[in-house]
């Protein structure tokens, strides 16, 4: 542009210009007018019944640009009439990313059909889009503007896409965590019969009653468990998957499972780190100058039925191996929390699990000590 503005400034009417000036102009004049766009992304808001939706693309300025909105209903006629919306108003030649937040089930559906479609989707927590929404200093929170800020955050951040989770693995969740909704209603009931047992007067027909839910809820968790164990034999390798996790110290054949289910396999695992950030056990910590110093403490942001799994396991593991043994009274010496400890264990016992199932190698507890005889050996 500036050539050509170099080049006409002493030009005047009547003057004869080269012949390719005009093409030489126009080339400029499109290439700087016309911006191209490198990214597409539509950002949904999932409510139970209505999918509210904003669409955004980048420059190749990386300017974010949020161009057009609508709502749609949550249904499979809704999705058809959103994918075609979706088609008139992009370009093409580039593929859109869709994101949306974890809303609890109310977003699996269209999820799920997007991935039938051949459709790039990303599902983010819920937590992530609330805090960068903060960063957008958006005043009035509506629909329409958390689709806004769910767009702008697909925009400006490079999103690991979402898969849908294999068959037996998505009922193996499903039962996983019917039967631990089953443990918690049990324990309630436990509880309230404790409480009627406790009463100066204590009332024999609402006792009778709560044994009665506590027997219906006792039969209900070896019936889900049997049916889980079951399913798992149906397919020869991730039963083997699941016997090689279970020769970790702790792990049992229910909590091998479950973390399976929660991580669908580990398919979107890359790495240890990516693990323990999903399942919440990630460390946080605020420090700011000489002033500001915050406790490390866990997250907590991540899968919440993955922490709780892992919670049992690794108080066997600290009684029984060791290697978690010695982790656990070292960070205890150091520190005096055994709470602070067990959490410690916990991520380290989820990490073991992530690699006997990567290298399908089970797990071994005398491994340290041979290292170090081979070692010592070496050296000598």
């Amino acid at each position: 542009m500036n050539r050509a503005m170099l080049y006409t400034k002493n030009i005047h009417p009547g003057d004869k210009t080269k012949r390719d000036f005009s093409l030489y102009f126009l080339f400029h004049f499109i290439k700087i007018g016309m911006k191209k766009v490198i990214k597409q992304v539509l950002g949904i808001d999932v409510a139970q019944k209505e999918l509210v939706v904003c669409m955004g693309r980048m420059h190749d300025d990386f300017r974010p640009e949020l161009y057009a909105h609508h709502a749609f209903t949550n249904n499979s006629k809704g999705f058809a009439l959103l994918i075609k919306w979706v088609e008139k108003i992009t370009d093409l030649a580039i593929p859109v990313l869709y994101v949306m937040e974890a809303t609890g089930v109310y977003h699996e559906s269209f999820a799920y059909f997007l991935r039938d479609q051949n459709l790039n989707v990303s599902i983010v927590l819920p937590n992530k889009i609330s805090s960068y929404a903060k960063s957008l200093d958006i005043k009035t929170v509506t629909d329409k503007t958390a689709s806004e800020a769910i767009a702008q955050f697909g925009l400006e951040r490079c999103l690991i896409h979402w898969e849908k989770p294999l068959p037996l693995y998505k009922k193996m969740k499903q039962l996983t965590r019917e039967r631990n909704q089953v443990v918690c209603d049990r324990t309630i009931a436990k509880n309230q019969l404790h409480a009627e047992n406790a009463e100066a007067e204590p009332n024999k027909s609402s006792i009778k009653r709560i044994n009665k839910r506590i027997d219906l809820l006792d039969k209900q968790v070896i019936e889900i468990s049997e049916e889980v164990t079951a399913l798992v034999k149906t397919d020869l390798e991730v039963a083997g998957k699941v016997k090689i996790l279970t020769s970790i110290t702790g792990v049992g054949v229910l909590t091998a499972i479950t973390v399976l289910a929660e991580t669908n396999g580990f398919a979107l695992i890359k790495n240890k780190r990516q693990l323990t950030s999903y399942a919440g056990l990630d460390v946080k910590e605020k420090q700011s100058g000489t002033s500001v110093k915050g406790k490390p403490r866990i997250s907590k942001q991540g899968n919440k039925f993955l922490r709780k799994a892992m919670h049992m396991p690794a108080l066997t593991a600290i009684g029984r191996d060791d290697r978690f043994k010695a982790l656990f009274a070292r960070l205890v010496s150091k520190h005096g929390i055994k709470m602070k400890a067990v959490v410690a264990v916990q991520r380290k016992l989820l990490e073991m699990m992530y690699t006997v199932f990567i290298t399908n190698t089970a797990y071994d507890k005398e491994y340290l000590q041979k290292q170090a005889k081979e070692q010592a050996k070496e050296a000598a």
